[in-house]
């Protein structure tokens, strides 16, 4: 049988490394484009400002799984469907009780979702019905992770969940004990929706290089939240939060950022490796602050909020022309989450609620490949050394 060539050195030093990845294209899709010379995400053909802010976020994870956005009766039959798998096994609730105590919230839900095989029947089907039915349950649970974390680890007792509400709705719910407000629902739907997918971004990659291996979902969406958990993906939301708090009025803007500016700090919330322009998320996430705002009256931290967008994008445009140093979705999340009443710390996690929507789509779309993910290094290292044994060594 005929095999292909072994590859010389002459033939690798031919190739050239892409650092990052920076310009390959590892797989193609249907789910999301991001144009970062416009400015523009496109999720299953819709502009994200035409999704966010009209649409559900049950009705964009639909979207994402079945390629059309869902009839009434499609939509009322899946969000039955979700919260029903609001219960979860008890390895996972077990989990969580431990991860309450001693773990920061990536990491609890890190250690949790791994345990959410628990409950799979049918470990050994891999097929789409039963991949969906897997998604549906990693949609549904999530989010009753990091409510159920959040109520535990402040001595909190567990708000059970009720099947009346949406997702969002049920998360605030259990999180704060408390019915939300139509105003606080529709800027966390806003958020999910916008989060909910952005083309081969590190943890969506990780999914799906761990997907096409043959793994199981779970292990797919526990390796994703590994990768969101990095601050150089997922975890720079508090960091802007704690820059505005800093900040704490608008006359004081200008001089705090050029005096961070000049002493090399980077300023949180802006600046993105795709985007050459304005996020086109920050822009969804500044409308729906300030629709926020104005149901709740509370203008002030918005107004601050504003102004430090203005001097920080005139301040970066100063001193570093030519970067594109805009504001990204970073900036606007802190905002929005704080004013609904979540902590810091529980950013990324309710990134990953959004998230796992896009991942779970990839991890589907992934799978009808059937090719596993497999790319060349190039080797930099030396050649021709040989063993000396230990007793010779100098």
């Amino acid at each position: 049988m005929p095999t292909s060539p072994v590859p010389t050195q002459s033939d690798a030093s031919k190739n050239t490394a892409a650092s990052g990845l920076e310009g390959v294209v590892a797989a193609q899709t249907e789910l999301s484009d991001v144009d970062g010379q416009a400015g523009r995400l496109t999720i299953r053909g819709y502009d994200l400002e035409d999704l966010a802010g009209n649409a559900t976020f049950e009705e964009v994870v639909y979207l994402l799984w079945y390629g059309r956005l869902p009839t009434q009766p499609e939509l009322n039959a899946f969000q039955k469907q979700l919260a029903a798998h609001r219960v979860m096994p008890n390895e996972a609730e077990a989990a969580l009780q431990l991860a309450s105590k001693r773990m920061k919230p990536m990491d609890a839900l890190r250690f949790v979702v791994g345990s959410l095989t628990a409950d799979d029947k049918d470990a050994d089907d891999e097929s789409r019905e039963v991949n969906l039915e897997r998604a549906a349950k990693l949609v549904a649970r999530i989010p009753m992770i990091v409510a159920e974390y959040e109520r535990l680890r402040n001595g909190l007792e567990i708000v059970p969940p009720r099947d009346d509400l949406s997702l969002a709705a049920n998360f605030l719910y259990q999180l704060h004990g408390l019915a939300p407000s139509a105003p606080e629902v529709r800027g966390l739907d806003t958020y999910l929706v916008t989060v909910s997918d952005h083309g081969m971004n590190a943890s969506t990659f990780t999914a799906r290089v761990i997907a096409s291996t043959a793994s199981d979902m779970v292990s797919a969406v526990t390796g994703a939240i590994g990768a969101l958990k990095g601050s150089r993906h997922g975890g720079a939301p508090g960091p802007a939060l704690e820059m505005i708090q800093a900040i704490g009025s608008p006359d004081r803007a200008e001089a705090w950022m050029r005096d961070a500016v000049q002493h090399g700090k980077r300023l949180p919330g802006f600046g993105h490796r795709v985007y050459r322009v304005r996020d086109p998320r920050a822009e969804v996430l500044s409308q729906a602050a300030e629709d926020l705002a104005d149901e709740t009256g509370e203008q002030q931290a918005l107004a601050l909020a504003r102004e430090v967008e203005r001097v920080g994008v005139q301040v970066l445009s100063e001193a570093k022309p030519g970067r594109h140093l805009n504001t990204n979705v970073e900036f606007y999340t802190a905002l929005l989450l704080s004013e609904i009443g979540l902590t810091p710390d529980l950013f990324t996690a309710t990134f990953a609620i959004g998230r796992t929507a896009g991942w779970t789509a990839h991890i589907l779309e992934n799978q009808e490949t059937g090719r596993i993910i497999r790319p060349s290094s190039e080797y930099v290292g030396s050649r021709d050394r040989r063993y000396v044994p230990i007793s010779e060594r100098g």
